[in-house]
Parts: C-alpha cells; sequence; structure tokens
C-alpha cells in the first residue's frame, strides 16, 4: 500500500508492507466553497453576534486588521480587499486601514514572503502591512492583569485602534485548543513578557491545555479576559480542507464567531480511533508548517492519544529553514545534556519560560510515551545533533523495522499531522 503524506510543498509516498494493518487516520470529506467571492460578501453583510457589530463600529475612523503569519496557511487572498472596501463604505479612509502580522514570536515576514502571505498585489500597494515584534518594549502597551495575574502587554497600534479585526484559521492547536479568533491577539501580537508567560510549565503541563480542548483551558481563559481588556474585536475565521481548499468561512464577534467556526471543524479535525498502536507514521502537514523543526513538535504531539506506551512515532517534517530560532536551539541543546527528566525539573518552578523553551518542553510529551523518528532533508548535521531524536535516511525500513521490533502489524498513518487529531473512543 502506497501512502502519501505532506512534505515542503511537495509530498512524500510511503510503501507500507503489504503484511502491515494499515488505519489509515484522515479528516472525512468537508464541503467546498465553490464562489467564495460570493460566498464573503454574503459573511460580510451577515454577521455572527450582530448586536455587538454596531456597537464595535459605530463612529470608527482607525482600523487594524491582524493576520496570522506565514507559519499559517490562510487565504488572505480571498477575503483581505472585501473586508478593506467593507471599511471604506462604513466611512474608515484608506490611509487609516493597518494590517499588523501577528507575528508572535516568530521572524518577520517581508519580501516575497510577504508578497504570497498577502496574495493580493492591490491590498499591498493600498494600505500599511505591518510586522509585530515582540521584542519591541516601545511598540507595545499593558491592556491589564489576567485573574492568573499576568500582566498582558499588547501591540499599540493594535490597541489604539477604533475597529479591531482579528483574522486567522481555525485548526486543531496543542495548547489552546483551537487556533484562530483571540489567539491572534495573545500571544499573535503581544510582548515577549506576556508570551513567555503563557509559555510557562503553569500552562504546559496543565492536562487541559491540549489540543482540541476549550473547556477549563487555563490558556483559552486567559485569552478570553484579553478580549474583554481591549474592549472587543471582530473576527473573519476560516476553515480549510486537506487540499487547502474553502471549505467555511464567517464574520462576527470575535468570540461567538470563533466558536461557531470550532463546532464546524470539530466534526471533521478530531477523528474517533478504536485503538493504540505501537506503530504511528504522520508529517508535520508540509509547508508553511514544516518549515523549521520548532514548527514539527506540534506533528510529534497531535498523535500522542494514540501512542501506545514504548512505541514508535515516525514522522517527515521537511525543515527546509532548519531548527528555528537561537533562543531554541539552545533549549534542545539543554534537552540533549540534561535529558527530559533533567530539563522538566530546570523549567517547572519559572514565571517566565525562556523565548522558545516551551516548544522543547512540548518535545516531552511524545518522548514520555515513546521514541520519536524523524525523517528530514532540511537540517543540517549539526541540527541533528540537537534534535533529540532519532534520524531516518530510509522511511520504509524504519517503518519495516519497527513492525518487527514489536511484533506487531497494526500501524496508523496520519497524512495531514497536526490538522487531524486521532481521539481513541474510550477516552483510555
Amino acid at each position: 500500500m502506497v501512502v502519501s503524506l505532506r512534505y515542503g510543498r511537495d509530498e512524500v509516498s510511503v510503501d507500507v508492507p503489504k503484511s502491515a494493518e494499515v488505519t489509515l487516520i484522515r479528516k472525512p470529506k468537508m464541503p467546498i466553497i465553490d464562489n467564495t467571492s460570493m460566498e464573503i460578501d454574503k459573511i460580510l453583510s451577515n454577521a455572527v453576534g450582530a448586536g455587538v457589530l454596531g456597537e464595535l463600529i459605530n463612529g470608527a475612523k482607525t482600523a487594524c486588521i491582524l493576520i496570522c503569519d506565514i507559519t499559517r496557511p490562510v487565504p488572505n487572498n480571498l477575503f483581505l480587499r472585501p473586508l478593506i472596501n467593507k471599511l471604506v463604505n462604513l466611512g474608515i479612509a484608506l490611509g487609516n486601514i493597518t494590517i499588523l502580522i501577528a507575528t508572535g514570536l516568530h521572524r518577520p515576514n517581508e519580501g516575497k514572503e510577504l508578497e504570497d502571505l498577502i496574495g493580493d498585489p492591490w491590498v499591498l500597494k493600498t494600505v500599511k502591512v505591518q510586522n509585530h515584534f515582540a521584542r519591541d518594549d516601545g511598540a507595545h502597551v499593558e491592556v491589564g492583569i489576567t485573574k492568573k495575574g499576568n500582566r498582558v502587554l499588547l501591540d499599540q497600534r493594535f490597541v489604539s485602534a477604533d475597529l479591531k479585526i482579528v483574522t486567522g484559521l481555525v485548526e486543531p492547536h496543542f495548547m489552546a485548543g483551537y487556533s484562530g479568533g483571540r489567539k491572534v491577539i495573545a500571544p499573535g501580537i503581544a510582548h515577549a513578557e506576556t508570551i513567555t508567560t503563557f509559555h510557562s510549565s503553569r500552562y504546559m503541563e496543565d492536562p487541559l491545555s491540549a489540543n482540541c480542548n476549550l473547556q477549563g483551558n487555563p490558556l483559552h481563559e486567559d485569552q478570553l479576559e484579553i478580549v474583554e481588556m481591549v474592549g472587543g474585536a471582530l473576527a473573519i475565521n476560516v476553515v480549510i480542507d486537506e487540499h487547502r481548499n474553502l471549505s467555511f468561512i464567517n464574520f462576527g464577534e470575535i468570540v461567538s464567531s470563533h466558536l461557531e467556526a470550532v463546532d464546524f471543524i470539530r466534526k471533521y479535525a478530531e477523528v474517533t480511533v478504536q485503538q493504540r498502536f505501537k506503530t504511528v507514521l504522520t508529517s508535520c502537514a508540509g509547508y508553511p508548517l514544516d518549515l523549521t523543526y520548532y514548527q514539527t513538535i506540534k506533528g510529534m504531539v497531535g498523535p500522542i492519544d494514540i501512542l501506545e506506551k514504548g512505541g514508535d512515532l515516525i514522522i517527515v517534517s521537511n525543515c527546509k529553514e532548519g531548527m528555528g530560532s537561537e533562543e531554541f536551539i539552545s533549549a534542545q541543546q539543554r534537552l540533549v545534556k540534561m535529558g527530559a527528566t533533567g530539563f522538566l525539573k530546570s523549567i517547572l518552578n519559572k514565571k517566565y519560560a525562556d523565548i522558545d523553551e516551551w516548544q522543547t518542553e512540548m518535545q516531552l510529551k511524545p518522548m514520555r510515551i515513546g521514541s520519536i523518528y524523524l525523517y528530514s532533508e532540511g537540517l543540517s548535521e549539526k541540527d541533528w545533533a540537537y534534535t533529540g531524536v532519532n534520524r531516518v535516511t530510509d522511511l520504509e525500513a524504519c517503518i519495516k523495522q519497527s513492525l518487527i521490533r514489536h511484533n506487531d502489524k497494526r500501524i496508523a498513518i496520519i497524512p495531514e499531522g497536526p490538522y487531524v487529531i486521532p481521539v481513541l473512543s474510550n477516552g483510555l
């Protein structure tokens, strides 16, 4: 059986042994919006939570639109121009509209990458498009302190805008439950201090900070508080299928519209599975999510519910841009030097996580269950020393060895990686 997994801008095909008992885990077929322009016009005129809409728009002279950075395949080319035109019709001058890229602690998006991200030359020529820089102290203002005692500093360009709009992809997120909506504000345009608070172990080690869970999720709760601190916002939420076709889009009050999008994607992204497996093959969903090893860890966390203790998690990820930030590399070096137990002990009592060390902490979750095997052509020899995982040069041989090692023919395969979350039917 030949199975294709997303890998970079292409796919990698794997010939699974004929003797293997394959469980293919992917989304059910999703609806596709054929006439996207008509649908976008429709949602812009029929907002979710319309009662709040008027309050937020009334008298607005300036607008700030948040968009996700290049790590999210959001079809900005479809909705940014219609959204801008709507704002103009509401009386907001083009010169008073800013698009702010919610980079979090990621690098800025510039040049050809920025053009690809926006996807519409008219937008780039017509309104200001700027990156958020989380470490620029002078660019942020304090908006409040959460009930958990966390100081919230946000980009002043967003805070000072009369009309605040967020846009983003709604998909499973291994810490916030689901991405999009309130998450685009924090950590999207938050100061490094606020972000590293969210990335501390008291959030990371909370069992409710997990894929597909919003109920009692401490990060989600803080994010909802932050929405209130800024006086509310509007949102465009999108959902795409495994081929990146638009499957769902809505517009409206940020909290209610986001929950509507979550209700939609849940039916497809959370796939019930009847058993655990000693061999699991997955991906990091290809470009743009698999640009770095840093992002690859999301693909490792997605299947942990179905990975049997002592089993093998095999993942493909291109990692064209290498490991990620210098801070992340430093955290990985500590992991390799200290081991999983030692690394965890070193961070448990921190109020503020070191920048990007949280992703290393997330890698501990699959490591506690089994062994991780990575196929990647983008990592250098130096990079491999800091991954803390097993290197794979022959995928098919790796799969065969795993099946033999465990004396178990069963294998679960998840071609779309972290966009599909397998959930045990019995919860065990």
